[in-house]
Parts: C-alpha cells; structure tokens; sequence
C-alpha cells in the first residue's frame, strides 16, 4: 500500500474539546468504533480549536485508528468525503490517487484480519503507519473502484435509512409509553389487583427460556448459544403465553430487574429465581410488558420495593414484587386499544429488522464475492 498512499497522522482532540455550537467539524478516534461506518458524509462532532492547531481531512482521505483495544477492532477504516474536517489523535490518515470509498470497504473486508495481525500491543494495541505501508494490496483501475464503491454506498444508505426507520417506530413506543406513565387520571391500580403468582413448576420439563431486555422470552440456546439450567429442571418456574417474568437480577440500564410478558405460544420453563405472575387480562399484560420497557419506569416501581444486598444483590420476594402500583385505564376497551395500538407498533419494528438483517447479510455477502 505504501507504492499508492501516503501516510500522516491526525492531531490531539480531547474529548473536553468538543463543543456542540464549536466552528470545525471534527472526529476522535473512539467514534471510528461506535459511530462511523465505511463513508463518513455527516460528522457528529464540533470543537473551538484553532485550525491551525488541528490536522485537517481532505476529500477521499481513509483513516484508521492507531490505537485500541483489541487488535480487529482497531482494524476499522473509514473514507472522509469532506475537505476541512479536524482529524483528531490516535488516527492514521492515509492519501491516495484511488478511490478511498472503495478502499474502505476493501480494507474493512477483505484485509480486516491482515490488518489485525499487524497490530502490535498486549493491553493496548498500536497499528503504525510502516506497518500499513506493508500491506499488501490488489485494486481493479480505478474506474472499476468507482462503480463498486457507488454500489455499495448506496446499499449502505439503505440500511442507514432502514435503522432510522426502527428508531423512529422505538421512539414512537416509547412516547405511548411515556403517556402511559403520565395518565393521572386513571385509576391507581396495585399490581397484586391485576396480577397473581403462578406457581407451577417445571414437572413436564418445558424446555428452558431466558429474559432479554431487547429479546423478552427467549429460548437459551438460541440466545445465548447453550444451555445453562441446572441438570434437573423440575424446580425451575412454568411460563405460559401472556404471562409476566420478573428477572429480580440488575442487568445494563435496569439495575433492579427486567420485566417482560411472554409472547411464547406454548409453555416453556425459567430460573426458579425468576418471579412469574398470571395477569388479570392479557390486554392488562401487554400494557406492563411495555410500560415496565422504560428503564425510568422499571426503576421508578422498583425502587421501593428493593433491598440490595451484599455484593449489590436484590433482594425482593415474589409477593413483594406486587407492591407498588401504576395508573392505568379502567375501561376495558381503552385497556384492549392500547394494547392492540402497542402490538401493532412493536409488530412494525419487528418487520422492519428483519428487512435490516436482510440489507446486512447482502451486503456481507456482497462484499465476500467482490473482493476475492
């Protein structure tokens, strides 16, 4: 790569340096991981730094991280196609005559894993411009670079537009939900009123399902790749279809639990330390399954109920779950139309992943065929 680029690095930008109303467009390496894909078009950063403190992108340049902490992830290229943004440290800015989208994506793709094994570091990784200069690589004449790169970009579009479509359908749930937690003019409803504890336990060994915050109900090897019951699962919990599962275990933004309905149709089996209530309707389920989707709203019901333990534990008993209340409707038909309003909405955003999932894999597969 050395015979057809010239490499430079980018210069310091703190992340005490970036400002939302700042004059220059810039990028810090930690958003080449989290944030940018192969072509960067809309910068999500702005800094005050003088310009003639910082390293500014021309169109067409790619860069990669120098330095992270494993050695595939650092091998992450991105093709700037805007002049005058700030690059900030712990970037390699590679130059070239050829096309840099299409070297994105043949660097992301084909020679992510060479780039990988030229990292160098143990509990941080560097990957030096020399080292990139090494790699060797086979590129088509640029007018053929041309073609493939507008392909693929466009297909990269396409799925950009696609995850804006699901966020908005997610943003969308979550107002209805928020609505939900705002209505004080409904009737101050306990949980243990319009939910009773189902206890059945596992006698006719249903297979064994876990709790996602994002999945709900899920079969554990699907979801976590194999199982991890317990050898005999007969004291593991029943769950049939619209029942409600407490997890009782912290896990990212719900510290205190996750809780979910089941939308399995035939019965499956849960941890024995899973709480699992039968509700009074399942229009009445449905509501809390997506009420209780809200991190601020588990927590908020949670809060009181919870003692935590040594080693943050929680301690909660089942019957003690029950004791707290939200408002919700008191006539059954407002009741049945939210419900069907929040099925509908959540049935939509299933749809529309599965159109994403779809975009990604043609275009992985896409990118397998093209660059052989």
């Amino acid at each position: 790569m050395g015979e057809i680029a010239t490499f430079s690095k980018g210069k310091g930008i703190s992340k005490s340096d970036i400002d939302e109303g700042g004059i220059t467009e810039c990028i810090r390496y930690g958003e080449l991981y989290t944030y940018y894909k192969e072509v960067i078009t809309d910068i999500k950063s702005r800094t005050n730094i003088e310009k003639s403190a910082l390293v500014i992108s021309e169109a067409n340049d790619i860069i990669i991280p120098a330095s992270g902490e494993s050695t595939i992830d650092i091998a992450t290229a991105s093709c700037v196609l805007k002049s005058g943004v700030a690059l900030g440290g712990d970037l390699n800015i590679i130059k070239t005559d050829n096309n840099g989208v299409f070297l994105s994506y043949y660097l992301n793709s084909k020679k992510k894993t060479e780039i990988a094994n030229l990292a160098q570091g143990i509990s941080v990784v560097h990957l030096y411009s020399s080292q990139l200069a090494s790699l060797f690589i086979s590129l088509p004449i640029v007018q053929e670079q041309k073609k493939i790169s507008s392909f693929l970009a466009v297909l990269d579009e396409r799925i950009t537009t696609q995850s804006k479509i699901i966020e908005q359908l997610e943003t969308l749930i979550n107002g209805v939900c928020q609505e939900l937690s705002q209505k004080k003019y409904w009737k101050k409803c306990y949980l243990r009123d319009i939910l009773s504890e189902r206890k059945e336990t596992n006698k006719n060994k249903f297979p064994v399902f876990s709790v996602s915050v994002y999945k709900g109900v899920i079969n554990q090897i699907e979801y976590l790749g194999r199982s991890f019951a317990a050898k005999d699962t007969t004291n593991y919990n029943v769950v049939c279809y619209g029942d409600i599962v407490y997890t009782k275990s912290p896990t990212g933004d719900f510290p205190y639990g996750i809780i979910k309905q089941s939308f399995i149709k035939e019965n499956v089996a849960v941890s024995p330390l899973y709480g699992v209530y039968i509700p009074k309707s399942i229009n009445i389920g449905t509501i809390l399954h997506f009420y209780f989707k809200s991190p601020t709203n588990a927590s908020n019901y949670l809060h009181s109920l919870i003692q935590k333990g040594a080693k943050n534990t929680i301690n909660i008993t089942n019957t003690r779950f029950l004791d707290n209340a939200i408002f919700l409707p008191t006539d059954e038909k407002e009741l049945e139309n939210i419900a069907l309003l929040l099925n509908t909405i959540n049935q939509k955003i299933q749809t529309e992943k599965e159109i994403l999932f779809q975009l990604e894999m043609q275009k992985k597969y896409l990118l397998q065929q093209m660059f052989v």
